[in-house]
């Protein structure tokens, strides 16, 4: 029996997580400030399911609070605790780097003072590639695709912040890749793609496979930033909760690794095209678009070979049965999204 803290632990990847852990028998603390959309249903229903969880009140911007967190003995820290949107980022970026780095220095600080060097896994982004304008890519009538990345980007990509929130996570990222190599850390980097799934309160500007599904079910017009033939890999919750535990089951191999976490070739996905297949199985909406928005790449698929070698992972779960658990959680849960 393991004991397991999740910073952002009420969000939409820390509530599934937690249960994961939960139903395995382990001992788990969630530690949120419950600043998210969803966060205080999400620990609700965790407590109302799993009584034994341990819910904090906490932020990673405060070293006391996180020092705090880290007193007991734990076995695994997954830090999904931040500030989740470009757009927001943009708006307020000292806000976002607070929260994205100096949050997660301040985690990375209490694990390497705590007694039992811990695991530690960082969600870090696809976004720390930047804008990728060098990639060739090429526009087809309803996605584009990249000309030459055949299965996808790796993670020997270039390094290319961009945005406020680029620059936060992809400062984190590198603080948790150094953490590991000068301090002998088991400190692991998931470069997520588009993470998608239950409990997920997604909103315009962050969550996209979920806003359009709540839209949808909801029967509200959606915008479209862009003109939709962005394209996507797409992965399901259950999938990246196979990752964490895979990475932790191999921690010998994948300490001080970053892996690109994502769908994979096989899960790519346009707007328009998830926009027809939600439409396909709950109302046909009313959609608009408008201008891109910034830092937003056209195409970005994961490289997930080396996640498959080295850990033995892969995802399971295809697009349209993914989005069809997630169209069912929704519609099962229409009180949650009528606000």
């Amino acid at each position: 029996m393991a004991n397991v803290l999740i910073t952002g632990g009420a969000g939409f990847v820390g509530c599934n997580l937690a249960a994961r852990y939960l139903q395995n028998g382990h001992n788990v603390t969630i530690a949120d400030n419950f600043s998210r959309i969803g966060s205080r249903i999400n620990a609700e229903w965790l407590k109302g399911n799993f009584p034994e969880v341990n819910v904090k009140e906490a932020d990673v911007r405060k070293k006391n609070e996180v020092n705090e967190l880290l007193k007991q003995d734990t076995d695994f820290v997954f830090h999904l605790a931040g500030q989740v949107a470009v757009t927001k980022s943009i708006e307020n970026p000292v806000n976002d780097f607070e929260n994205n780095c100096l949050g997660t220095v301040n985690v990375l600080e209490a694990v390497r003072k705590s007694k039992n060097n811990p695991v530690f896994v960082y969600s870090s982004t696809n976004k720390v590639y930047g804008g990728m304008e060098n990639v060739e890519v090429i526009e087809k009538d309803s996605e584009y695709c990249y000309r030459d990345f055949e299965q996808g980007t790796d993670e020997s990509f270039p390094l290319d912040f961009h945005s406020p929130y680029g620059c936060s996570k992809g400062a984190a990222d590198q603080y948790t890749r150094d953490y590991a190599r000068i301090y002998g850390m088991k400190n692991v980097v998931f470069r997520k793609s588009c993470i998608y799934g239950y409990h997920q309160f997604g909103i315009e500007d962050q969550g996209w496979v979920a806003w359009f599904v709540i839209r949808s079910v909801l029967n509200k017009p959606i915008t479209i930033y862009g003109d939709g033939k962005q394209v996507r890999d797409v992965l399901f919750i259950e999938d990246l909760c196979d990752a964490y535990e895979k990475a932790c089951a191999n921690i010998v191999k994948a300490k001080g690794q970053v892996y690109n976490i994502g769908g994979g070739p096989q899960n790519r996905l346009s707007l328009l095209k998830a926009l027809n297949i939600i439409k396909s199985m709950t109302n046909e909406v009313k959609v608009s678009f408008k201008d891109a928005r910034h830092g937003d790449q056209k195409v970005y698929i994961s490289n997930i070979s080396k996640a498959k070698k080295e850990l033995g992972w892969e995802p399971k779960t295809r697009t349209k049965e993914g989005i069809r658990k997630l169209v069912e959680w929704v519609k099962e849960n229409k009180e949650l999204f009528n606000n």
